[in-house]
Protein backbone atom coordinates (compact mmCIF):
# COMPACT_ATOMS: atom_id res chain seq x y z
CA UNK A 1 0.00 0.00 0.00
CA UNK A 2 1.38 3.10 -1.02
CA UNK A 3 1.37 6.21 1.37
CA UNK A 4 -0.47 9.84 -0.74
CA UNK A 5 -0.29 13.30 0.37
CA UNK A 6 -2.66 15.88 -1.35
CA UNK A 7 -3.37 19.55 0.00
CA UNK A 8 -6.00 21.74 -1.53
CA UNK A 9 -6.09 25.34 -0.70
CA UNK A 10 -9.02 27.52 -1.97
CA UNK A 11 -7.79 30.94 -3.35
CA UNK A 12 -10.95 32.35 -4.16
CA UNK A 13 -13.99 30.69 -5.16
CA UNK A 14 -14.06 28.45 -8.19
CA UNK A 15 -10.02 28.83 -8.01
CA UNK A 16 -8.10 26.31 -6.14
CA UNK A 17 -4.56 24.89 -5.62
CA UNK A 18 -3.40 21.12 -5.69
CA UNK A 19 -0.69 20.39 -3.72
CA UNK A 20 0.84 16.67 -4.03
CA UNK A 21 3.98 14.58 -3.68
CA UNK A 22 5.57 14.92 -7.02
CA UNK A 23 3.50 18.12 -8.72
CA UNK A 24 1.24 21.26 -8.30
CA UNK A 25 -1.75 22.01 -10.16
CA UNK A 26 -4.34 25.29 -10.28
CA UNK A 27 -8.19 24.45 -10.95
CA UNK A 28 -10.41 27.05 -12.03
CA UNK A 29 -14.31 26.48 -12.37
CA UNK A 30 -17.50 26.20 -9.91
CA UNK A 31 -19.55 22.73 -9.74
CA UNK A 32 -20.18 20.99 -12.78
CA UNK A 33 -17.25 22.22 -14.86
CA UNK A 34 -13.50 22.78 -13.97
CA UNK A 35 -10.48 23.05 -15.50
CA UNK A 36 -7.06 21.65 -14.20
CA UNK A 37 -3.56 23.17 -15.25
CA UNK A 38 -0.47 20.87 -13.57
CA UNK A 39 2.94 21.63 -13.28
CA UNK A 40 3.76 18.51 -15.28
CA UNK A 41 2.18 19.84 -17.98
CA UNK A 42 -1.41 17.95 -17.66
CA UNK A 43 -4.67 20.07 -18.77
CA UNK A 44 -8.11 18.57 -17.60
CA UNK A 45 -11.20 19.70 -18.22
CA UNK A 46 -14.32 17.85 -16.53
CA UNK A 47 -17.70 18.19 -16.91
CA UNK A 48 -20.04 16.62 -14.59
CA UNK A 49 -23.82 16.62 -13.06
CA UNK A 50 -23.56 17.70 -9.29
CA UNK A 51 -24.28 15.52 -7.08
CA UNK A 52 -24.42 12.54 -9.26
CA UNK A 53 -21.58 10.84 -9.51
CA UNK A 54 -21.64 11.20 -13.21
CA UNK A 55 -19.09 12.85 -15.05
CA UNK A 56 -17.06 13.13 -17.86
CA UNK A 57 -13.17 14.07 -18.17
CA UNK A 58 -11.01 15.06 -21.10
CA UNK A 59 -7.27 15.11 -21.06
CA UNK A 60 -6.00 17.34 -23.14
CA UNK A 61 -2.56 16.45 -25.04
CA UNK A 62 0.34 18.73 -26.65
CA UNK A 63 0.80 18.76 -30.52
CA UNK A 64 4.35 19.41 -29.77
CA UNK A 65 5.73 16.49 -29.04
CA UNK A 66 8.39 14.98 -31.32
CA UNK A 67 8.28 11.19 -32.56
CA UNK A 68 12.18 9.70 -32.15
CA UNK A 69 13.63 9.00 -35.51
CA UNK A 70 14.78 5.37 -35.37
CA UNK A 71 18.50 4.07 -36.99
CA UNK A 72 18.40 1.79 -39.34
CA UNK A 73 20.70 -0.82 -40.19
CA UNK A 74 21.78 0.57 -43.64
CA UNK A 75 22.69 4.04 -41.78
Amino acid sequence: MGLNFRKTITILPGVRINIGKKSASVSFGKRGARHTISTTGKRTTTVGIPGSGISYTHNHTSAKKKKKKKKTDDE
